[in-house]
C-alpha cells in the first residue's frame, strides 16, 4: 500500500450545524493521527451549503492542536483571493506553532461563484483577471516573505524590511495544486511538489502528471518531482453498503455539476428517496466508476492501482461516506471507519 493521507472538505449534513461539522473534522483527524495517516488537509470553499471549510488556516489550527504527529495543510489557499503577505504571516505563525507539522498548498481557482469572489476582496474587484495573471508573482511573494531573512520591499528609492514573522526557524512546505496543466507547468518551472485535483477532476491526471515530470527543474528546496493522488473514497464492510454511504456525496456532486441549486448533503435515506432522470444516473455512475467505493479489500487494490498507474507512492483519500438517520450530529462513524479499513 502506498502512503495515504486525507482531504477534508468539512461537510455539513441536513442534520448538523456548522458546530457539529467542525466536531465531525476534528474527530476524523484524531482518528487518521492515530492511524499513522501522512497529513490531513483542508479545502478552501465560500458560500456552499454542504461545505463549512471557509477558512483553512484557522482550520488547520484547530486540527493541528488537536492532533499530536500528522502534517496538517490546506488543500488548498487559494491565493488570487489573498493578499500574498496576509497568506505568508497565516501560515509562517502556524509553522512557528506546529514545527515541522504544517504544509500550505496553493491553488489558483476561487473557489466559488464570481458574486462571493467579488466580496473576498471588499468589493475592490474580486477575483479579477490581473489577480490570476499575476499568479506566478504571488507564488514567488509568498515563498519569500516566509523565509526568516524576508524580502526588501523597494518604495520610493528606500528599501523596506518585510517577514512574515519575526525569528522564525523554518517554513512550511509548499505545494502547487490545480486540475489543469497550468500548475503543472508552473510548479514544474519553479521546482516545486505538485498535487493534481484527480478527486474532482477525475480526468487529465495522467497528461497533467507527464507534464509536471517532463519539464521539472530542480530547486534548492526540491532535487526531483514530488507529487501524489487524491481520490474520493467510501469504504465499509461490504460493497452494498458502501454504495449506500455513498450515494449522498454522488448527488452533491451530481447538482453542482448540472448547476442545480446546492443544499445541505442529504443523509442516506433522504439520498434513497431521490429519482433521477435517466441522463443523470449516467451522470452519477460514471463519477462512482472513478471513486474508490468498496468493501476493504476491494478498496485496497483499488488504491494500489491507481497508485501504480499515476507513478505515485501517496495517495490522499476524501473520505465521502454519508450518514444514517439518528447519526449523533457531531460525528461522522462512516468517514472514521473509511479510514480505519483502508489500513
Amino acid at each position: 500500500m502506498p502512503q495515504l493521507s486525507v482531504l477534508d472538505l468539512v461537510p455539513v449534513r441536513s442534520d448538523q450545524a456548522t458546530g457539529d461539522a467542525l466536531a465531525s473534522t476534528l474527530s476524523l483527524a484524531r482518528v487518521a493521527d492515530q492511524l499513522g495517516y501522512q497529513r490531513y488537509w483542508l479545502a478552501e470553499h465560500h458560500n456552499m451549503p454542504a461545505v463549512a471549510a471557509t477558512n483553512p488556516p484557522v482550520l488547520i489550527g484547530l486540527v493541528a492542536g488537536a492532533t499530536e504527529r500528522i502534517r496538517v495543510g490546506s488543500g488548498g489557499v487559494m491565493l488570487p483571493n489573498h493578499a500574498p503577505l496576509v497568506v505568508a504571516e497565516q501560515f509562517a505563525l502556524l509553522e512557528a506553532a506546529f514545527p515541522g507539522r504544517i504544509d500550505l498548498g496553493i491553488g489558483r481557482a476561487p473557489g466559488s461563484d464570481p458574486v462571493t469572489s467579488y466580496a473576498l476582496r471588499h468589493g475592490a474587484g474580486g477575483v479579477s483577471d490581473e489577480a490570476v495573471t499575476r499568479f506566478p508573482e504571488y507564488v514567488d511573494n509568498v515563498l519569500a516573505m516566509m523565509e526568516p531573512d524576508g524580502v526588501g520591499l523597494s518604495i520610493q528609492g528606500r528599501t523596506y524590511p518585510l517577514k512574515a514573522t519575526p525569528g522564525a526557524r523554518g517554513v512550511p512546505m509548499i505545494w502547487l495544486l490545480g486540475s489543469s496543466d497550468y500548475s503543472a507547468r508552473l510548479a514544474a518551472e519553479k521546482g516545486m511538489p505538485y498535487v493534481f485535483a484527480h478527486h474532482f477532476s477525475g480526468s487529465g491526471t495522467a497528461e497533467a502528471l507527464a507534464l509536471y515530470r517532463s519539464t521539472f527543474k530542480p530547486s534548492p528546496e526540491l532535487a526531483e518531482p514530488r507529487t501524489f493522488l487524491t481520490v474520493n473514497a467510501v469504504v465499509a464492510e461490504t460493497e452494498e453498503e458502501a454504495a449506500r454511504l455513498a450515494l449522498p456525496q454522488l448527488q452533491a456532486m451530481l447538482a453542482l455539476r448540472t448547476g442545480q441549486e446546492l443544499s445541505p448533503q442529504r443523509l442516506v435515506e433522504e439520498a434513497e428517496k431521490v429519482e433521477l432522470p435517466p441522463a443523470h444516473v449516467e451522470v452519477v455512475e460514471a463519477m462512482a466508476q472513478r471513486w474508490v467505493i468498496g468493501a476493504p479489500d476491494q478498496a485496497k487494490r483499488r488504491i494500489d492501482d491507481l497508485a501504480a498507474a499515476y507513478g505515485v507512492d501517496e495517495v490522499m483519500v476524501h473520505p465521502v461516506a454519508g450518514a444514517y438517520a439518528g447519526t449523533e450530529p457531531g460525528a461522522s462513524p462512516a468517514r472514521e471507519e473509511t479510514l480505519r479499513l483502508l489500513v
